[in-house]
């Protein structure tokens, strides 16, 4: 392929006053394209350079919120890690209490079994009182469950607003017994007692038992001393398995604790 010889001649003519005379340059055509190409090339670099200044410059600009949020994040990972440790030694403990409170105990299969009247739950007689006294059998004064409990909230007096019993905290389905011999003067559901048991003693006393999750007996009943009524539960406004007791002397709230002091 012949080269291309043609040129390009350009002519400068000063315009500052002096007869300087004109000047000429010839360029050849192939030379131009040189120099094209080569401005065009620095053009696009030039390009490239801003682009990625300006990415550049956008993500510079990003680095104090990503700080704070790395920040954010290391401060939420040492919650979480604080939760977790809390977490464990939460559960560490709810296993003592299910241990203690005997919730993994073997469920016996079929209909509920219920001891007889004034039998503990393996259905040796109860130690403490004598039912068959009967001055004594008609007063709330024995352990109101058939296993052990531990009193997670006492009485507070009977002042409007108090606490007017004890929480006893026991497995749910423990069996819950009269405090005494009586009759069943309520019995139902409330959203405060839940599942509810109340006795009408002698001399002017009167029994409650509450937060039940099975009840025995209906209202007009007549029940023996430490006869089971219900099976313990978490009904009505409770957070946990407990038994609310509760005793009362001619319309006031008495100390369970105090009142009662047959076996526990």
């Amino acid at each position: 392929m012949p080269r291309d010889e043609r040129r390009m001649t350009f002519i400068v003519v000063p315009h500052d006053g002096r007869d300087l005379g004109t000047r000429s340059f010839e360029v050849s055509y192939r030379r131009l394209r040189a120099v094209g190409v080569l401005f065009l090339l620095a053009f696009v670099a030039w390009i490239a350079m801003a682009v990625s200044w300006a990415y550049v410059a956008a993500q510079a600009a990003r680095v104090p919120h990503l700080k704070h949020e790395i920040a954010r994040l290391q401060t939420e990972q040492a919650k979480q890690a604080q939760l977790a440790d809390l977490l464990r030694r939460l559960e560490s403990k709810y296993e003592q209490m299910r241990a203690m409170l005997g919730a993994d105990r073997p469920q016996d299969s079929g209909s509920v079994w219920l001891p007889p009247a004034g039998a503990d739950s393996d259905g040796a007689p109860a130690s403490g009182h004598d039912p068959g006294a009967d001055s004594v059998s008609f007063l709330p004064s024995a352990w109101p469950l058939a296993r052990r409990g531990y009193v997670t909230r006492g009485h507070a007096g009977d002042a409007t607003g108090l606490h007017p019993g004890v929480d006893i905290a026991v497995a749910a389905g423990s069996y819950i017994r009269t405090a005494g011999a009586g009759v069943v003067e309520a019995a139902g559901r409330d959203s405060v007692y839940g599942k509810y048991v109340r006795i009408r003693h002698r001399d002017g006393y009167e029994s409650l038992y509450a937060h039940a999750s099975q009840l025995f007996v209906a209202p007009n009943d007549s029940v023996e001393w430490h006869e089971v009524i219900a099976l313990s539960g978490n009904s009505g406004t409770s957070t946990a398995p407990h038994l609310h007791f509760e005793i009362w002397k001619d319309g006031r709230p008495v100390d369970p604790i105090q009142q009662v002091t047959g076996d526990r």
